[in-house]
């Protein structure tokens, strides 16, 4: 850490405000604690927190990074964090808001994660996952709704969405291929100067509340370490770029590539430069390659793996975690099945989020022209489009397995298409999903009384 701090070329300057160090661990410390209920609810947090109470950045600079974290791969509202913290204390900062973020989630999921393979025979345990399955349904559903109602505005993203669905519902097209030909429209559509590939919205703070930047501890002027400088982003870079990419290629040296290990760390490393659009994008991705193609868990588990996820804070995409930890569990040899789980849910998280360091890093001193940029702007908006097909294609998929006790595939015009055994329909699943939906889109209830209700529910149904 020493060693990164020295390659910040401003380390010896003053930050030109009165905040210090440690006030703000404690702080993202606070916010990481707090950080339920998806990006949405996390930026909300993050912009309570850092805009309104605590007032260390203004409103324009705050939304000014979220639209450049909106652009990358990854958790938003994590590489937001991070790019606020190294605004306000440089290089460390950066690195302690971004770790304390994931920080609890991980130790949350690691801890169920035991609970999971060592107790999830028993009837309570069993239940209390059970009703999580009808309560993510729900959750699912009203991603697409939230998502879709953000972009969807014009034919153009309708038709987009639309094509991503088919793409990989119909055709099993790969999540990373439909990401990329969505950022190419986009981008051709954001070059010709056409207004239906400009994005509008984002996650909203829950406010409407106007913070100045001039009224702030950090002011309206640029901090000298954050203006571009590329030698400081190069050398930075390439640090983080040998911690993410280096233990991923000693795996599959020393080990090969079928090994377990070899294959989290490809797979997720894969994974990490394609999460566009959010965690709820990418869960299709990732439940389609460790279910079908990996063997890792069954269809149901990624789902109880989405409800440990959401009733803990962090980001969602710490989903992952647990898809590493049964695959090391279940898969490694010559290793205790819990020591091997411990290191594959370590691992799967290491190169999930070390590249989030990076993206920011790299170019969060060059935010400027980028924020300009109506290509770029065009390819995010069309990908945002695409996900919310990637998603509703997410929501049937765990339709199918969750309320289901049989799937069938439909072979036919060059397609594969799974579909529910009808008579295996599970009626206490779908009352509880029911239930769920009636309460998230009827009477607005918070996630997360939605789904501890659920779980309490499915303990009481298998006690």
């Amino acid at each position: 850490m020493d060693q990164i701090s020295k390659t910040d070329p401003a380390a010896a300057d003053n930050t030109g405000h009165n905040i210090s160090f440690k006030e703000a661990v404690r702080v993202w410390a606070r916010i990481a604690a707090l950080s339920f209920g998806g990006p949405a609810g996390q930026i909300a947090v993050m912009h309570r927190i850092l805009v309104e109470e605590k007032r260390w950045i203004g409103e324009h600079r705050f939304l000014h990074a979220l639209n450049y974290c909106m652009l990358l791969p990854g958790p938003e509202a994590q590489q937001l964090a991070i790019y606020v913290g190294w605004l306000l204390h440089r290089t460390m900062g950066g690195l302690v808001a971004g770790v304390l973020f994931i920080l609890p989630g991980f130790l949350s999921i690691l801890a169920l994660s035991f609970v999971y393979v060592i107790y999830g025979e028993v009837g309570v345990v069993e239940g209390l996952f059970f009703g999580l399955k009808a309560a993510v349904l729900a959750v699912v559903l009203q991603a697409v709704l939230r998502i879709g109602g953000r972009v969807l505005k014009n034919p153009a993203t309708v038709a987009i969405a639309m094509a991503a669905f088919v793409a990989i519902f119909v055709y099993g097209v790969p999540f990373p291929v439909i990401i990329l030909a969505a950022g190419l429209v986009g981008y051709v559509g954001g070059r010709s100067g056409s207004s239906w590939f400009r994005l509008g919205g984002g996650h909203g703070s829950g406010t409407n509340a106007t913070v100045p930047d001039a009224d702030t501890a950090l002011g309206d002027r640029l901090p000298e370490h954050a203006r571009p400088n590329l030698a400081w982003s190069l050398r930075i870079s390439g640090v983080l770029l040998a911690l993410w990419l280096v233990p991923v290629a000693a795996l599959v040296i020393i080990f090969g590539q079928d090994n377990v290990f070899s294959q989290i760390a490809v797979f997720f490393s894969q994974m990490a430069v394609v999460t566009f659009g959010g965690a709820y994008a990418v869960l299709g991705y990732v439940a389609q390659e460790a279910v079908q193609n990996f063997g890792w868990l069954e269809p149901g588990e990624m789902l109880d793996g989405l409800g440990m996820a959401e009733t803990t804070p962090g980001p969602l995409i710490m989903v992952v975690q647990f898809v590493g930890f049964l695959a090391a569990y279940r898969e490694a040899a010559g290793l205790h099945p819990l020591a091997a789980a411990t290191f594959g849910a370590i691992l799967t998280t290491w190169v999930t989020f070390v590249p989030c360091f990076l993206w920011i890093f790299l170019g969060a001193p060059f935010i400027e022209r980028l924020r300009e940029n109506v290509a770029l702007t065009g390819a995010m908006t069309a990908i945002t489009a695409a996900v919310v097909g990637v998603i509703m294609n997410l929501a049937i998929w765990f339709s199918i397995h969750a309320l289901f006790g049989e799937v069938t595939t439909w072979r036919g015009l060059g397609t594969e298409i799974e579909l529910p055994v009808f008579h295996t329909l599970d009626p206490v699943a779908l009352a509880l999903t029911a239930a769920a939906v009636i309460a998230v889109f009827g009477f607005k209830v918070g996630m997360i009384k939605v789904l501890l209700a659920c779980a309490l529910m499915g303990a009481a149904l298998f006690a």
